[in-house]
């Protein structure tokens, strides 16, 4: 006896979350967010409650601002939120295109071209 197929409406359903949305269903078919750039460490924080005009938010861009109201990084948003990073990236950028959450960048790690500081570490150590 052949085990019976799954219907189309059953192969679209977790059993836990309900119905599956594909992430670019969420972003509308989006892969690059509309402003920022949203690295990993990233901290992202919530500027303001959401009100009646900030209207066309779906229920992920909610979730995200509610999140927010104590700092978090990218990181922990997405695994919150259990979308994939890309995702959260996108709805982060129609946030903050909104003004509804802030990010802070990480600072960028100063590049040392010079040879000469490495030399001074190198002659201090040969000093002791």
């Amino acid at each position: 006896m052949s085990e019976p197929e799954e219907s189309d409406a059953t192969h679209w359903v977790d059993d836990h979350a309900g119905p599956v949305v594909r992430p670019y269903a969420v972003t509308r078919g989006r892969a690059r967010p509309a402003t920022g750039k949203f690295d990993l460490i990233s901290l992202v924080s919530t500027t303001r409650a959401v009100s009646t005009r900030d209207y066309g938010l779906g229920p992920e861009h909610l979730s995200i601002v509610a999140l927010c109201h104590r700092i978090l990084s990218v990181a922990e948003v997405a695994a919150h939120v259990d979308l994939p990073l890309g995702t959260v990236r996108v709805l982060l950028g129609d946030l903050l295109e909104r003004q509804l959450v802030r990010v802070i960048e990480p600072r960028p790690v100063p590049v040392l071209t010079d040879d000469s500081i490495f030399e001074q570490v190198i002659n201090g150590l040969r000093a002791l």
